[in-house]
């Protein structure tokens, strides 16, 4: 399998580790399509051969109405994000896991309204970029810890549905949900492992938690 000809939504992809994966999923013969709230923040994205869409990952309705126009996609990467955090446990205001929370919302979002799609696919794939905080939370960091460790429960929930689709129906397993885990986002060590996906078959990855660092 080839990412080549593959359709790749990166869904919150206005960030540094969004455009690094576009141009280089691009550049490997994939169609791309990026979205964002901004049109102007997408503008870079579509300079390197990204389909861009103005539409709210955190959104279940914005997602679905994208997954209806698209129809076949093989992957889909949440890649809304962000830290706040510090002053200890008494630091971990309700301001900063309100604002932290949009990161939980695109993964429940997009994987709602891509699920069938990506069942569908030959090799359908769900991935998040999770924290190495998950294994070790910090009181300073507790609020980001505990949304990014709800956010691999359900990565492992959509896993766990791929999974159990794919018994009910007496097919293989083609889809796979899967997270990868970061000390800090470094897109020079996202971009390889997101091009790799379709390097190893979906009952190897799904459910899988790998490593970034």
């Amino acid at each position: 399998m080839s990412v080549t000809d593959r359709t790749i939504v990166l869904a919150g992809a206005t960030s540094t580790s969004g455009l690094a994966l576009a141009r280089a999923l691009v550049e490997a013969g994939a169609r791309v399509v990026a979205t964002g709230r901004s049109a102007e923040r997408l503008a870079p994205l579509s300079a390197v051969g990204a389909e861009v869409d103005t539409a709210d990952a955190t959104s279940l309705e914005s997602m679905t109405a994208l997954s209806t126009r698209l129809g076949a996609v093989d992957a889909v990467l949440p890649l809304v994000g962000g830290w706040r955090g510090g002053g200890g446990l008494a630091g971990q205001s309700d301001d900063d896991l309100q604002a932290l929370l949009p990161a939980l919302e695109a993964v429940r979002a997009t994987s709602r309204a891509f699920d069938a799609a990506l069942r569908a696919s030959d090799a359908g794939r769900f991935a998040i970029v999770s924290s190495t905080a998950v294994a070790r939370p910090l009181a300073g960091g507790a609020n980001y810890a505990a949304v990014k460790a709800a956010s691999e429960a359900w990565a492992r929930a959509v896993a766990q549905g791929f999974a159990k689709a794919a018994r009910d129906s007496g097919e293989p397993l083609r889809a796979a949900s899967l997270v990868f885990r970061a000390k800090a986002l470094d897109p020079d060590a996202l971009v390889p492992r997101v091009l790799s996906l379709w390097d190893v078959d979906a009952v190897e990855l799904n459910d899988q938690v790998l490593a970034l660092d």
